[in-house]
């Protein structure tokens, strides 16, 4: 049989760049490599593509992009092409055919559809959520909106735009107060892997913490700040997705589960399985598949919860293209539920073929 080739995409115009490099350099290196073949395609932060054919080592410190083994390439939308355009020294056009696109681009133009929807316009296969259901759960404040009027419980929230911040400041900490009270969380409500966000206990931090993750958004998000475990549960599927049969639990090292925590210092402790009664762990993995069909979300989440007193269960947020580095979550929630890293990359690729050709 031949094999398929399968474009992996990494780096990407996002704080979470380098995030992104070490999921990818994980993927590539555990593609069953009876059935596929890799195609490495690599976005510079500055948003330039290039055809990456050198050592799969050089990827997640960034050594590929001062490679000699890098050609400028490209993903036209046009479906007659159905793969990548490269030029050689010599400026000849030469076509790469792709049979399936993996995206290992995390947070901004990476799985807030703005990729998805290109892919739709090129006409191939690729894996994970289509493009309304990966910009839904990029914007948390429209994520919780949606799972509230489903009856999905959630931490309190509210949001704003920073401009309406900056000349309505004393009437948004008053809706503040009264109905989320300290400590809070503020976040960009449009970003991932933590960036941005700042744990505030009193109103006096609340300026400088808007300031933050304004840079990484117009829309703020803030929640309260729920004491509790928590929680992350794998799903996997299409219209009859699944949940992993073994839910996680993370103590972060630092006062909340950051962004250095979660893929710099690796101080943060995983339990696999989570401290969790049977009965709770069941709630959470029936509620991450009610949400995953409810978000119309396609291939792949992770759904993050906080469990409250034991037995509250209260959705966090999903993530469509949770990491895939050696530390992370998704894969080994999979491996502790049987199936190994491999199969679980061979049945998301299985499930994005599926997909496409239902269409």
């Amino acid at each position: 049989m031949e094999k398929k080739k399968i474009a992996v995409l990494f780096g990407g115009v996002s704080p979470e760049h380098e995030v992104s490099l070490v999921s990818a350099f994980s993927v590539i290196r555990n593609l069953p490599k009876e059935k596929y073949d890799p195609v490495c395609v690599g976005i510079t932060k500055d948003g330039r593509w290039y055809l990456f054919d050198g050592p799969s080592e050089e990827i997640p410190d960034g050594r590929w992009e001062k490679s000699g083994h890098r050609t400028p390439a490209f993903l036209p939308p046009d479906r007659g092409i159905g793969g990548l355009v490269t030029a050689d020294r010599e400026g000849k056009m030469h076509t790469v055919k792709i049979d399936c696109v993996f995206p290992v681009l995390h947070g901004h133009n990476g799985e807030d559809g703005t990729i998805q929807g290109l892919l739709e316009l090129c006409g191939i296969p690729y894996v994970g959520c289509r493009t309304l259901s990966s910009a839904v759960c990029m914007d948390k404040a429209v994520t919780h909106s949606l799972l509230s009027n489903a009856g999905i419980p959630c931490a309190k929230y509210l949001w704003f735009y920073r401009h309406k911040y900056a000349s309505g400041k004393k009437k948004i900490k008053v809706k503040i107060e009264a109905r989320l009270g300290y400590p809070i969380f503020v976040k960009p409500a449009g970003s991932g892997s933590s960036v941005g966000v700042t744990k505030v206990s009193r109103e006096e931090e609340l300026d400088a913490a808007v300031e933050k993750a304004s840079r990484d958004g117009e829309k703020i998000l803030v929640e309260e700040a729920v004491s509790g475990q928590e929680i992350e549960c794998a799903v996997l599927g299409n219209l009859s997705p699944e949940a992993s049969s073994v839910v996680g639990e993370i103590a972060p090292s630092a006062e909340f589960y950051d962004y250095d925590d979660k893929y710099k210092s690796g101080k943060s402790k995983l339990y696999i399985p989570a401290h969790l009664s049977e009965a709770v762990a069941e709630k959470v993995r029936e509620t991450a598949v009610r949400a995953f069909r409810t978000l119309g979300c396609r291939g792949f989440a992770r759904v993050d919860f906080f469990v409250r007193g034991g037995t509250e269960v209260l959705l966090n947020e999903l993530n469509t293209i949770p990491g895939f580095t050696p530390i992370s979550m998704y894969p080994k929630l999979w491996k502790a539920s049987g199936l190994s890293y491999g199969d679980l990359l061979d049945r998301l690729i299985l499930l994005a073929l599926e997909e496409h050709a239902e269409k």
